[in-house]
């Protein structure tokens, strides 16, 4: 952390009356829709200065998520397609020692040295798999990249484990071999 930052966190509770901790759990107690809303409100209703107001507010936005909390958020409501989710990891990390996992707030990236692959719930009964596969042909499986847009060239919609198959794995492995 930047050292003028703890700084003015140390001495938040001196200069305003409450911790971070505090001031995040009155932030919690409203809504804003626009971060400004939040600043002002501190200001008018709890006369901290501009400076400390906008970091509360800036840093009561970062919250600290696990990979496996993302993970849980994404497929709540989606717990069926747990398992297609698992055994598309199991399939990845088989490539190589070089394998990342990361998940995200709606994704979960599949990197090497570059992503190479996105996991994503996109429906209650389906995982789109997007694919960064250059020069490779779509089919009628292996469609353009719809709503990932630049992030990858292809997508396989996925509604079993079953179709975790031989020709999707081979997609996965030269996507996997591609991003060296």
């Amino acid at each position: 952390m930047d050292k003028a930052l703890q700084t003015m966190i140390t001495n938040m509770p001196e200069k305003t009356g409450k911790s971070l901790e505090q001031w995040k759990a009155v932030l919690k107690t409203k809504s804003f829709s626009k971060h400004s809303e939040a600043v002002n409100f501190l200001k008018k209703e709890h006369q901290v200065t501009h400076g400390f107001a906008n970091t509360i507010v800036t840093l009561s936005k970062e919250e600290t998520h696990t990979p496996t909390d993302l993970v849980e958020a994404q497929y709540k409501g989606k717990e069926s397609l747990l398992p297609i989710y698992e055994q598309l990891l199991t399939v990845v990390k088989k490539f190589g020692e070089d394998v990342v996992i990361t998940p995200k707030k709606t994704t979960v990236s599949i990197i090497r040295k570059k992503q190479f692959a996105l996991i994503k719930p996109a429906t209650k009964t389906r995982i789109d798999l997007g694919l960064k596969l250059k020069e490779v042909p779509t089919t009628e499986r292996l469609e353009n990249s719809g709503p990932f847009g630049t992030m990858c060239t292809h997508r396989v919609k996925i509604s079993t484990t079953d179709e975790i198959d031989n020709q999707l794995i081979d997609w996965l492995q030269q996507a996997y071999q591609k991003a060296d």
